[in-house]
């Protein structure tokens, strides 16, 4: 590693791998990401000043309930309600306050064949293996699961409901959550009104629940995503090389500048087998496309529970004024906060 302690490890770059992806090896990730391996229903712990938490995973847990072989039907069985058609549930609500935990949980309650996976993942899918493979390899499943169900294009919306239209009259039931309501979807981002028709059409297909709380991410944190001075990140550096650390070294704008050349769809893959990033010089992101792109790396990098060190502008910094009051708010808020926990390891 060239560092200015005048070590000569070569570093290794995010920058110079160049992941692929096919499509089985997409499909066989379609699991819930590690830490919520042993997500369950218990061990959600619902914040007692917000009810709709506790609400929510009582609702979540009939829902899985659904699952079971259905109970002949007696003389005094009660009548099907309305929302007992619909073939979906929706966890509406902000950034954490656990909506993927729940469905996490719901995914390990429910029988195989499932699916988890975000709205990028299933969207990336189609685009790997084509529309009639996605739907063959995905039919028959009991449960799909969408982590982050948000439509930032005409075309992704058309397209998911059509996906889901023809599972669903498969058979196949449904769990999403997002930080936006279905009917609500691509506000903002691009003429919604132009698509009310398949918008309406998804939201149909669910019973939505909206859970409040607080971001538990933010709960003991405060502040920033935390900054290193460049003295401080020679010596992490240092200690991620006694320890035998994997971990990538790039220089922010280098790293989002080589985003753009890959499909999100491979950010995954990008991370496998690495321990720790290591940014430099962090900038205040100019370009609403590179921010996006951005958004769904930390994702990622948020999914593996990776840690993040940094220096230059604290990384919650770095969406521009103008982005943070735009239609993508809200991804910007949750990439935030994912970066002050990262930062934090």
């Amino acid at each position: 590693m060239t560092t200015d302690s005048g070590s000569t490890t070569i570093p290794l770059h995010l920058t110079d791998l160049r992941p692929t992806l096919t499509g089985a090896e997409m499909a066989a990730v379609l699991v819930p990401p590690r830490q919520f391996d042993t997500a369950s229903f218990d061990s959600y712990r619902p914040d007692p000043d917000h009810a709709s938490q506790a609400e929510t995973l009582q609702k979540v847990r009939d829902f899985a309930g659904s699952f079971a072989p259905a109970k002949p039907a007696g003389f005094f069985s009660r009548k099907p309600r309305a929302s007992d058609s619909k073939p979906g549930i929706y966890l509406d609500g902000g950034f954490g306050v656990g909506k993927t935990h729940l469905l996490a949980a719901l995914w390990h309650a429910a029988p195989a064949p499932k699916f988890f996976g975000t709205f990028i993942e299933f969207t990336a899918l189609v685009g790997a293996l084509g529309y009639a493979d996605t739907v063959k390899l995905l039919t028959g499943a009991k449960l799909i699961a969408i982590d982050e169900f948000e439509l930032d294009d005409p075309g992704d919306t058309m397209m998911m409901t059509r996906l889901l239209a023809d599972l669903v009259a498969t058979g196949t039931r449904l769990a999403a959550t997002s930080n936006t309501p279905p009917n609500a979807l691509g506000e903002g981002r691009f003429a919604a009104q132009d698509f009310l028709r398949e918008i309406q059409a998804l939201s149909g297909r669910f019973d939505i629940i909206r859970i409040d709380g607080l971001d538990y991410r933010r709960r003991n944190i405060e502040g920033h995503a935390k900054s290193l001075s460049p003295a401080e990140l020679d010596e992490k550096l240092g200690r991620l090389e006694s320890d035998g650390s994997r971990f990538t070294v790039d220089a922010f704008d280098d790293l989002v500048q080589f985003l753009g050349s890959l499909h999100p769809s491979k950010y995954v893959k990008l991370l496998d087998g690495v321990d720790a990033l290591v940014l430099t010089d962090v900038s205040e992101l100019k370009n609403q496309t590179d921010a996006l792109r951005l958004v769904a790396f930390i994702d990622r990098v948020y999914d593996a529970q990776l840690p993040v060190y940094a220096s230059g502008l604290a990384l919650d910094e770095v969406f521009a004024g103008d982005m943070m009051n735009g239609g993508y708010r809200k991804k910007y808020l949750r990439a935030a906060s994912r970066l002050i926990a990262s930062t934090q390891k």
